[in-house]
This record gives C-alpha cells, sequence and structure tokens, in this order.
C-alpha cells in the first residue's frame, strides 16, 4: 500500500474524473436517492438567503471544493466520480405555472432541490487489506440545509460536515473514525470551506486508523455475549441517566439493532462463525452495515460511534475490564 506521504510526494498529473459505475449498494441507504453531480447541476435550484437573494454555498460547490482539495492533497492519485445520494425533496414550481394543476405541470416549469445530500470521493489507489476485505480510503461530506437560516442574508454561516477513512469494498460500509470527522463546520465562505477541508485532510492519521482496525480482528466475543450485547442494546435508552454515567455513547436505536442481530446468522460476509462466536472485525461491519440504514443528518455521527463503541469494547477484552454490554 502506497501510504499517504508517498502520495503527497508524487508529481505525476492527475487525471480527469474518472467514472465509477453505481456499485450494487450504496454507502448509505435509508429513504435515499442516487443523484450524478451533472443532474444536481442541471436540475437542482441554488437555494437563496431570504433577506437579500444572494446565493448559499451549493452542493455542487462543496461537492467539487471536496474534490479539487482531494485532488491537490494527494497528488497523483486517482480520484473517482463522487458518489451521491440525497433525500427530503423540497418542490416547487416557476410564477407562470402558480394556477395549473399539479398532474399538468411541464418539466420546465417544476423546480427542485434536496434539502440533505451525502457523498463520497472514493482514492483507490490509498488501499489495505483487512481479513480479506479491501479498503480504500475515501473523503466525503454530509449538507443539510435545514442546519441553515435561510431567513437571514449572505455572510450568516452555512453548516457543513466533512470526514476521510476508509470503505469496505465487500459491502462499501465506511469506517469513520474521530480524527477522520469534522462536525458541525460553520463557514461563510467557500474559500474557508476549502481551509476546513485541507485541514481534516492534513491531520487524518491513516496508518493509526487502520492499525485499530486491524486490532478487531485479534478478539472475539461468545454467542452468549453477543445475546447480551443485543439485549443491553435495547434497555440502553431506558436507563436511568445516573446508571449511563460512565458507560459507552450508543447512538443505535431498535430498528439498527434488529438488522445487527438479522446479519449475525444471515450476512454472508460477516455473520458468526459455525459455534457463535464472532470477532469484533466483523461485529463492527455489522454495526456500520446497519447505520446504512440511518437518516442523512445522523449518517457521519452514528458511523464515528459505531467505531469508538466497538473499540471500548476491544479494550475491555483486552485489558479484562467489566463492560456493562455483554457483563
Amino acid at each position: 500500500m502506497e501510504t499517504l506521504e508517498i502520495i503527497r510526494q508524487r508529481r505525476e498529473e492527475l487525471p480527469m474524473i474518472i467514472d465509477n459505475p453505481p456499485p450494487p449498494t450504496s454507502f448509505i441507504e435509508a429513504n435515499t436517492l442516487p443523484i450524478t453531480l451533472k443532474e444536481i447541476e442541471q436540475k437542482c435550484i441554488i437555494p437563496v438567503f431570504s433577506k437579500d437573494n444572494e446565493t448559499t454555498i451549493s452542493q455542487l460547490d462543496f461537492v467539487q471544493a471536496t474534490y479539487d482539495v482531494a485532488q491537490d492533497f494527494f497528488v497523483g492519485a486517482t480520484l473517482l466520480e463522487p458518489q451521491i445520494r440525497v433525500s427530503h425533496p423540497v418542490r416547487g414550481r416557476v410564477p407562470e405555472a402558480r394556477n395549473k394543476l399539479a398532474n399538468q405541470l411541464e418539466e420546465h416549469e417544476r423546480t427542485l432541490y434536496y434539502e440533505r445530500m451525502a457523498f463520497t470521493i472514493e482514492i483507490p489507489e490509498i488501499t489495505r487489506e483487512i481479513m480479506g476485505n479491501r479498503l480504500n480510503l475515501v473523503v466525503g461530506g454530509v449538507k443539510s440545509y435545514n442546519e441553515d437560516n435561510l431567513f437571514n442574508k449572505k455572510g450568516s454561516s452555512e453548516t457543513f460536515h466533512l470526514f476521510v477513512g476508509f470503505q469496505n469494498k465487500v459491502c462499501l460500509n465506511l469506517c469513520i473514525w474521530t480524527d477522520g470527522l469534522k462536525d458541525n463546520i460553520r463557514v461563510t465562505s467557500l474559500q474557508a470551506l476549502k481551509s476546513h477541508i485541507y485541514q481534516l485532510l492534513s491531520k487524518y492519521d491513516a496508518m493509526a486508523n487502520l492499525v485499530q482496525l486491524e486490532e478487531f480482528t485479534k478478539r472475539s466475543i461468545t454467542e452468549h455475549q453477543f445475546a447480551q450485547l443485543i439485549g443491553k442494546s435495547k434497555l440502553f435508552y431506558y436507563l436511568p441517566t445516573a446508571d449511563k454515567k460512565g458507560l459507552p455513547q450508543f447512538q443505535f436505536l431498535d430498528t439498527h439493532i434488529n438488522a445487527i442481530a438479522n446479519d449475525y446468522y444471515s450476512n454472508k460476509s460477516f455473520c458468526r462463525n459455525s459455534d457463535g462466536s464472532i470477532n469484533l472485525w466483523n461485529l463492527y461491519n455489522l454495526f456500520t452495515g446497519a447505520n446504512k440504514n440511518s437518516y442523512i443528518d445522523r449518517f457521519l455521527n452514528r458511523g464515528l460511534n459505531a467505531g469508538q463503541f466497538v473499540s471500548s469494547l476491544n479494550n475491555a477484552l483486552a485489558t479484562h475490564k467489566n463492560f456493562w454490554f455483554i457483563e
């Protein structure tokens, strides 16, 4: 694998964005739809600040800015075409069509933008294999217009979420780590946003991230412990606040826990062993797989929590400390 430092030192001319055919599954599903940059550019209007009608930083600008910064940072590396998912469509119509019935609207009379958008940009040359799973580096972000005050004027802060991490190519699950996430970035210009993207890439330690992921392959939990984990996970939200003190943060809901339990038996890549045990690498992928059913605005935080939670479990097993979820 080429390290980040080697990638930075290379001075080959970067190619244009390479077409990346849609994967068999996506990095997020839930209520999202796939869309291309071209479709965003041609079909989606740009929200504005209502007080002065000045444009916000568009989703198109956000994706392109991330691509441009990553292209400059990973000199000589190939960047694939962004994979983009959107949700919560906001529909409208041009003034001339205000009196038409909805079923009589022509295409040029409709307006559309999506309130929420998530994307990834894959860098396949930065890669590592763990338990037969190829992990490629990805950079991406989330934009939710509902987090901005669009009733203000230009110069008001706009919120963005950025991440860099590895994607498991077996299942397209994302591995998001603490130093690979910049949450709730508030900026007033595209240049400031680019600065945050560069800072994130500069501080991210890819090798340390991979070492932590490889640690998950060294330890397992039994079928009984997994059953305890599922049961305690369902109890967690009903614990009195005082009883939660000192416990690992846990952001997964019943729908996610049910998916994890189902995949423990049925997932072809990460299911239990013949004796019922499951190593923490497979368990982590069950969590990140369940996270695909999160809405866009909770996706990154819950993905980060998956890594933090399994790390806490791993540390408890390594040091023989008590862990409430599998007592």
